[in-house]
């Protein structure tokens, strides 16, 4: 899809401000308001998505510069969101209909707390199904490649334009959620979307967003030709130094959160300032009265109805309830994690192990369990038995999938770990059958060392009689490609291209799928980010 870094939207924190006033105000003011949001949905249903209880939902963000009948925005409306041209978009491939913003967001049974993991857009992936003959690409494309074909399969039919554009608005739906779905091991419950016009015009109904910036790079971040954020614009005093609070206009709340080309970690530091302004959306929808005048809350549900879109099964007067877990207290934001930069068909993209990310948001998404009463006998301060040294343990490495060097890559990063090499060779070698996700086995003596090795695969480490004392055998899962992040030498980190972001040590570029958090007492509920 075309459009480049001119016109790069992300979008998708408007999603969950829309529906975080959407199912305020059902909760709070049904009698009234319950028409309005009657008109929210008209997506894709989803089979067997409860509306109530722990729940997956998917908020998209697309770059599209249409409405959802296919018409290009206005001239005005283009050139105030610093989004191209008429021409651009109708004639220059300007724009299209990418998930620019995808933010996995796990509400835990009963509301109390709630997880988000950004996904980066340009994380690359082999999509469930091919579309129009291309089954890989990165994964904000699945949305408009399937988009394109509905499209290109109905242009010669008798449906009238609506019904065309509404079954490719859903095709590509159905594809992002299927693909999101396979990438993170995570069965997706409701998905709400909404488009560049629609960030717009609610950052509008909001009065704008406060953010706080910190400058890196002698202010390189405060400014973006390319997305029109100017910090200045709205008051940054560049002489004063250090992070700082601004009210940005909804053209710059809107340029905030696109810009990318100028942030050390680009995109990912981009997934970033989305989350941060996330928690101000909703801190203000507790704190400054919007809930209670419904004036306000009609005008918002108006705006929403017309560029929202959430799946055709959530039940929002149900959900409403939910809604006590998005505060800034009770919501933690992640970013999926991701192994390093390539150029892939000559395009810049993130590299990504799908067993790492699947074992990151498990663990995020899993409730934790009660402990137990502890039953030990050790005396308090008892100091636990220390772990024996990496050199005392040989670790035998088998591929069970099809990466070729794959088990050599990982026992040469463990032996730099200070591991003794040992056996390397495929499953196909050892009388248990791999699965997609790698397995960690030792032998008497080994449980300490195994168990750290386990770490960096994301699983638990198990013990094996048939293993000599001394000895940790891993063996990789189908589903394995490189080297995890955590275990991989700087030797096999693949190379970065000259058009891929920096690190900063500034920040964290969310290769370990860091968080962001909020303060206590931060004011406005915010986070400051770069």
């Amino acid at each position: 899809m075309g459009g480049g870094s001119l016109v790069a939207g992300k979008v998708g924190y408007a999603v969950t401000c829309a529906v975080a006033a959407v199912v305020l105000v059902v909760s709070g003011y049904a009698y009234k308001v319950v028409s309005l949001a009657d008109g929210i949905g008209g997506g894709i249903g989803i089979s067997n998505g409860a509306s109530v209880g722990a729940m997956n939902i998917l908020i998209m963000g697309l770059e599209s510069r249409t409405n959802y009948q296919g018409q290009t925005l206005s001239a005005g409306l283009l050139a105030a969101m610093h989004a191209g041209s008429v021409n651009g978009v109708n004639n220059e491939g300007v724009g299209g209909q990418d998930t620019n913003t995808m933010i996995l967001l796990h509400i835990f049974a009963g509301g109390e707390k709630a997880v988000g993991f950004s996904i980066p857009r340009d994380d690359w992936v082999t999509f469930p199904q091919a579309y129009d003959g291309q089954s890989q690409g990165k994964i904000d494309q699945a949305y408009g490649l399937a988009y394109a074909q509905s499209l290109s399969q109905t242009v010669n039919t008798s449906m009238g334009t609506d019904q065309r554009y509404l079954e490719a608005n859903q095709a590509g739906q159905a594809a992002t959620i299927a693909t999101v779905q396979a990438v993170t091991g995570q069965k997706i419950d409701h998905f709400a979307e909404i488009n560049l016009a629609g960030f717009y015009y609610l950052a509008s109904a909001f009065g704008g967003i406060e953010a706080c910036i910190k400058p890196e790079n002698g202010g390189q971040n405060l400014t973006d030709a390319n997305s029109g954020f100017n910090a200045m614009l709205d008051g940054y005093k560049w002489s004063k130094g250090g992070a700082q609070y601004l009210h940005l206009s909804a053209p710059q709340a809107l340029a905030f959160v696109r810009e990318r080309d100028n942030l050390q970690n680009g995109d990912l530091d981009r997934t970033h300032r989305q989350q941060a302004v996330l928690d101000y959306v909703i801190w203000k929808l507790e704190h400054n009265g919007v809930l209670s005048d419904l004036g306000q809350l009609t005008s918002l549900l108006n705006t929403a109805k017309q560029y929202l879109i959430t799946d055709s099964t959530w039940n929002l007067l149900d959900f409403a309830p939910q809604m006590k877990a998005l505060t800034g207290k009770n919501l933690q934001f992640y970013t999926a994690p991701i192994v390093g930069y390539a150029t892939i068909d000559g395009q810049s993209a993130n590299q990504i192990d799908i067993p790492t990310i699947q074992a990151a948001i498990k663990q995020k998404f899993t409730a934790p369990v009660p402990a137990a009463k502890s039953t030990s006998t050790a005396k308090p301060g008892a100091k636990a038995a220390p772990i024996p040294p990496a050199s005392s343990v040989t670790v035998d490495v088998y591929n069970g999938g099809t990466q070729a060097g794959l088990a050599t890559g990982v026992s040469q990063a463990l032996v730099a770990k200070g591991y003794k090499g040992g056996a390397v060779s495929n499953a196909s070698a050892q009388s248990r059958a791999a699965t997609a996700g790698t397995q960690v086995f030792y032998g008497s003596g080994a449980s300490a060392n195994a168990a750290k090795i386990a770490g960096y695969f994301g699983t638990t480490a198990k013990p094996l009689t048939s293993l000599p004392a001394g000895h940790v055998e891993v063996l990789l899962g189908t589903g394995a490609t490189v080297v995890p992040s955590g275990l991989a030498p700087a030797s096999t980190t693949p190379a970065t291209p000259q058009n891929a972001p920096a690190t900063s040590s500034a920040g964290n570029n969310g290769a370990a799928g860091g968080a962001v958090t909020v303060g206590a007492q931060a004011k406005y509920g915010i986070p400051c980010v770069y």
